[in-house]
């Protein structure tokens, strides 16, 4: 029977889509310089929706790298160099196999089709910061604007959590931000703009405010037609969120482009908080040294 429903499933999906994602960073010092550890988070994770057919990380100067996978799954690469060196440049080639549906279907469970709703206790306890907000709401301000989103108690748990990511895509304007960090749900309110980091991090903390447990995704967007906000060319990397309801497991939401499911997207990691999945996160030392100058190049090609 699983079988069956795994076959429908792939027919509504039609064919599978291969990929190929190339992620080249570079960073140019004025001089040479000690490089410190860096950790590399460009693996993207397998899933029956994601399949990783090849992998490949080359990183100029030489490094030794060393695998393992974090608390949330995540695979992680970490590096360390033993020559100084006036230039870094990291290059990960990865191609996958897309097999998500257009229009999924999320099995969720009796229990949680109308909110609220409760966690199973073992749930509960898993989730744990995940289903906690992570910013300061000393006035409630968050908490108020969510709050308008809850038309009834009961009401459809689905619903309200489309109803959640359109709304962000309403109330805040796109913008790409090539600068480094992310503003906080509250900020983003206040500007009535950000970038899609931005955007994926109110929707979680919205959503754990009204209680679910929610995670933030980065990885890439893939976007054979060009339509979707935050995409260059075919795709680029791109940031999202999951919600976990029991009996779907975790539902991605892209409130960017106000889509439910993984049609899109190419998740490389997950985590409780956005700084903990920066694609690259490392250290230089070196005396009277400026900011290097960095740059990056993402192409997500058919196949």
């Amino acid at each position: 029977m699983a079988e069956g429903s795994d076959r429908r499933q792939a027919a509504a999906a039609g064919p599978d889509q291969r990929v190929r994602i190339t992620h080249m960073t570079s960073y140019q010092y004025d001089r040479a310089v000690t490089l410190g550890p860096h950790r590399l988070m460009l693996r993207p994770r397998e899933s029956r929706e994601h399949r990783l057919l090849a992998f490949d990380l080359d990183i100029s100067p030489t490094a030794r790298v060393d695998w393992s996978h974090d608390v949330a799954g995540n695979a992680v690469a970490s590096t360390t160099f033993e020559t100084p060196s006036d230039t870094l440049t990291i290059q990960a080639r990865t191609v996958m196999e897309l097999c998500a549906p257009a229009w999924p279907v999320f099995p969720i469970a009796a229990s949680a089709i109308s909110y609220p709703f409760l966690y199973a206790a073992d749930d509960w306890t898993d989730l744990g910061a995940l289903a906690v907000p992570q910013y300061v709401d000393a006035t409630g301000r968050l908490s108020d604007w969510v709050e308008g989103f809850v038309m009834s108690r009961p009401t459809d748990t689905l619903s309200l959590l489309k109803d959640l990511s359109n709304g962000v895509a309403a109330r805040i304007a796109y913008e790409s931000r090539e600068t480094e960090g992310t503003q906080g749900p509250l900020e983003t309110l206040d500007r009535g703009r950000g970038s899609c980091r931005d955007f994926a991090v109110l929707f979680t903390e919205a959503a754990r405010t009204l209680g679910f447990g929610a995670r933030l995704v980065s990885g890439y967007l893939y976007d054979p037609a060009g339509d979707q906000l935050g995409s260059a060319a075919a795709g680029s990397t791109h940031a999202w969120a999951e919600v976990f309801v029991p009996g779907a497991g975790w539902i991605p939401f892209d409130p960017t482009n106000r889509a439910v499911g993984s049609a899109n997207l190419i998740p490389v990691a997950v985590a409780r908080n956005i700084q903990q999945i920066l694609p690259i996160a490392g250290s230089f030392a070196g005396a009277d040294v400026d900011r290097p100058v960095m740059d990056v190049v993402v192409k997500v090609e058919d196949l």
